[in-house]
């Protein structure tokens, strides 16, 4: 790979990892030293996850006509700032839940910026031949994060406090910020300049007129809406109903990243065995079933059920990301990616906030078992669309699209 691409991948491993020890640790915060209950926790990922319904469409425009490169680089050093002051509130002991929520709501915008920037990146540093490949491994890289951060950020909570957490999520960011500082972007043909508004309305139309990325996009919704109502709960529910631990907790959450580890290393082996729409099939099914194995620990809690939960969430969708990434990259003009792409952010990533509100309000309302319930018939939703879909039929990548904008 280019040494653009290793310096991109590398970047995004620290970043990622910033975004789960951050993730991780503001939960188990809010439960432990703030006493907060399942409402609370809920409005907590509401606010972490708002950005991305917030900033992903404008955020997309941006990297269709500016520097991406530049972009990734400011959202990272943004997220520096926030979470250098957490440990400043946390050391000073004047951090309380709103004030976790506001600086959690801005780190967020690094995460945003990445999901946004990176697909749209990859194809001006990478050859065609290489897109799955490149998508591949950086998908690994977030594996990696996502299965080491949530477990680290609950050792340190458990340890030795939040503040060291957030003070190493920091330090990560930073690393991030140095390596994003000498990747060198290839220059772009400029595009001429039209209204922003009307910008945002071609990449909405290319993607809901298309029959394969529209099913994608209504499949990654359901996901992740029944994935963030079941974030928005499981740590009170873990603390509470599992009596689990912060460390335990934390290995839980890690599970997710392992499922993703695992699932990634195995990815180039099944897609060279599966059609690629049947590639497609695999994450959604596995979210389904993850759902139901944390349904079961309504009537057998247990750790080792949330766990196997967890480590599902990661080993299938994983394969879903680098397919379906793959799948936009393959069939979606150079010039309007960046609005392809943040318009799939900000419809996938903007359902977590919802999740996540959705699953304070159930909570509130009803109880977390609802939540759970609730949350598994999403997953059966999206497992549904896909399956249905002429995107589960395709033998291999298709060609890239007529549509210019």
């Amino acid at each position: 790979m280019p040494r653009a691409f290793q310096r991109l991948a590398w970047s995004n491993l620290c970043a990622q990892s910033a975004e789960q020890i951050s993730l991780a640790a503001a939960p188990l915060v809010a439960v432990f030293a703030l006493g907060a209950d399942a409402r609370d926790t809920g409005l907590l990922q509401t606010a972490q996850t708002l950005p991305f319904l917030l900033l992903s469409m404008p955020l997309g425009v941006w990297a269709d006509r500016r520097s991406r490169r530049v972009l990734m680089t400011l959202a990272e050093s943004v997220r520096v700032c926030a979470m250098l002051c957490v440990l400043l509130l946390v050391l000073t002991h004047a951090l309380n839940l709103p004030l976790l929520a506001a600086l959690g709501f801005v780190a967020a915008t690094g995460t945003v910026a990445y999901n946004v920037a990176a697909p749209s990146l990859v194809p001006s540093i990478v050859p065609r031949e290489a897109f799955a490949s490149a998508n591949g491994r950086l998908e690994l890289a977030r594996s990696v994060a996502y299965s080491a951060g949530p477990a680290l950020g609950g050792v340190l909570v458990g340890w030795i406090g939040a503040g060291w957490a957030y003070g190493g999520a920091a330090a990560l960011s930073a690393c991030a910020v140095a390596l994003l500082a000498g990747l060198r972007e290839p220059p772009r043909a400029a595009a001429p300049r039209r209204h922003f508004m009307l910008e945002l309305r071609d990449g909405t139309r290319f993607v809901l007129r298309d029959s394969l990325l529209l099913p994608m996009l209504l499949t990654a919704v359901f996901f992740n809406l029944g994935f963030f109502i079941v974030q928005a709960v499981y740590v009170p529910y873990a603390v509470h109903r599992l009596g689990l631990d912060a460390s335990a907790v934390g290995v839980t959450l890690g599970a997710y990243g392992v499922g993703m580890v695992c699932g990634a290393l195995a990815a180039p082996a099944i897609a060279r065995r599966l059609a690629f729409g049947r590639l497609l099939i695999i994450g959604p099914s596995f979210g389904l079933l993850a759902s139901l194995v944390m349904v079961a620990t309504l009537v057998a809690p247990s750790f080792w059920l949330a766990l196997a939960s967890f480590f599902l969430l990661g080993a299938g969708p994983i394969l879903w990301v680098v397919g379906s990434t793959t799948l936009r990259q393959a069939i979606t003009p150079e010039r309007m990616i960046g609005r392809v792409s943040a318009l799939i952010s900000t419809a996938t990533y903007g359902a977590r906030p919802v999740g996540a509100l959705l699953g304070a309000v159930l909570s509130a309302r009803w109880s977390i078992d609802v939540c759970l319930v609730v949350a598994a018939l999403a997953f059966s939703v999206q497992a549904l669309i896909i399956v249905m879909s002429p995107a589960a039929r395709l033998i291999g990548i298709p060609e890239q699209s007529a549509a210019t904008c």
